[in-house]
């Protein structure tokens, strides 16, 4: 026996084990039934009361089991049996019939996470990234639909509005499919053509950056639990809401700059008279400037939310964004397309049907609506419409919810954001080992 106290009694030894005696000479713990001489403790007079220093596997006063000493580390023997691994015991997450051994010794599989919200406190998979998301719609609908549902509504008549009395996109239609027109036609058709395009996808831009800028704020507090009104939302949101503007006008134009840059070399040698080759080398160069601005474009994903919850500039927060994807470019990019295809085809499941039945119920039915010159009029206009609505109630949260879960992922993963989430769950020595709580965050 050593000097440092273990599951057995003080002074004490196992049945079959050996006690030195004071010349240092080992002899049996019992021979014959007769008691040997006391020998002098080694340990201090001074010891806890003797209800605690039961024997292992015997029951307290109340016939509880006593509480479990600390674990043995790698060298230890668990109770139990034997296992496989290091010394003849199981290495993390191995072990004999006694169950499985935890790092340090532990035994048994480690406490669960808290989850105070609609995730786990700790680093999420790619399952807990879009269930998070939905957890969110469905447990807080009120809130998350309402806001869905009026942005979407706001935006979706400015654009039928837009449509049905300023923009005219037959005649551009016309000439565009007319191989007679002159040049001065195409290009006013063309022109009419954007200028159309670009309305509507401001309009839609401005929609949804409204939504994402409220539903950030949703999200943010369903992690830790807690309710947010819709005004509540708004209030929190609105001091952001240009700069968000900002951060979503400046990125598109980062990327048409890209684009053109590379396509701008092959553009030069068109100019100089090598049509062929320049072709070539523009194509060539916009498609390397393809990858340039997927790259890049990724990297800035988490910069919304950086903006919205650290009350960031729009520079700052693309650098936090930067700094938070770094080493993890493919994985935030896959979840983040896979969030995307998901959302387009559970909006695609709604909008189809609905078109289908605009055209139906349109003047010109279905031959109208597979002419792309018809005038397709307001029937068309305001079904359609209702489609859209009911699918950007679905696409906004979901889009949503997985670009700032994915933030909150990669701000655990590298800066234990679990720690301050926990505190603000009102959850009390979260990560200590007083709450039986393990905590694992990898570097990554």
């Amino acid at each position: 026996m050593n000097d440092t106290p273990g599951w057995a009694s003080p002074g004490s030894a196992p049945s079959g084990e050996k006690v030195p005696d004071s010349s240092g000479t080992p002899r049996p713990a019992d021979q014959d039934g007769a008691n040997p001489p006391e020998q002098p403790s080694k340990w201090s007079k001074e010891q806890p009361p003797p209800a605690q220093w039961s024997a292992p596997g015997a029951q307290g006063p109340s016939g509880a089991p006593p509480p479990a000493a600390p674990g043995p580390g790698w060298g230890g023997r668990p109770p139990g049996g034997q296992g496989g691994g290091y010394g003849g015991w199981g290495g993390p997450g191995q072990g004999g019939p006694g169950g499985p051994v935890g790092w340090g010794g532990t035994w048994g599989a480690p406490p669960p996470a808290a989850r105070p919200g609609v995730i786990p406190l700790r680093p999420l998979g790619v399952g807990e990234i879009l269930d998070g998301a939905v957890s969110t719609m469905r447990g807080y609908w009120r809130t998350v639909l309402g806001i869905s549902l009026t942005v979407a509504v706001v935006t979706q008549i400015a654009i039928i509005l837009l449509q049905g009395f300023v923009l005219d996109d037959s005649a551009a239609t016309e000439a565009l499919n007319d191989p007679s027109a002159t040049l001065g036609e195409l290009s006013r058709a063309m022109g009419d053509t954007l200028l159309s395009s670009g309305l509507v996808l401001l309009v839609t831009l401005l929609g949804t950056i409204v939504a994402t800028a409220l539903l950030t704020s949703v999200t943010s507090r369903a992690v830790i639990g807690k309710t947010v009104t819709t005004s509540e939302a708004w209030r929190d949101a609105r001091p952001q809401l240009a700069k968000l503007f900002g951060l979503t006008l400046l990125l598109p134009l980062i990327a048409v700059a890209i684009m053109g840059a590379g396509a701008l070399p092959g553009l030069l040698v068109v100019a100089g008279g090598s049509h062929d080759a320049g072709a070539a080398l523009a194509v060539l160069g916009a498609f390397a400037a393809g990858f340039v601005t997927l790259w890049l474009m990724v990297r800035f994903s988490l910069a919304s939310p950086a903006l919205m919850l650290e009350k960031q500039g729009i520079l700052k927060s693309m650098h936090r964004s930067a700094k938070l994807v770094r080493g993890s470019w493919w994985r935030v990019f896959g979840i983040q397309l896979l969030a995307t295809i998901i959302a387009n085809i559970l909006a695609s499941i709604i909008v189809i049907p609905f078109a289908v039945l605009a055209a139906a119920l349109s003047g010109d039915g279905f031959t109208g609506f597979l002419d792309s010159s018809a005038d397709l009029g307001w029937t068309f206009l305001i079904v359609s419409g209702i489609g859209s609505v009911i699918g950007s109630m679905i696409t906004f949260p979901i889009t949503a919810g997985v670009t700032v879960l994915l933030y909150i992922d990669r701000r655990i993963r590298r800066e234990a954001l679990d720690l301050d989430l926990a505190r603000a769950a009102g959850l009390q020595d979260y990560g200590s080992a007083a709450s039986g709580t393990t905590r694992t965050t990898p570097g990554s």
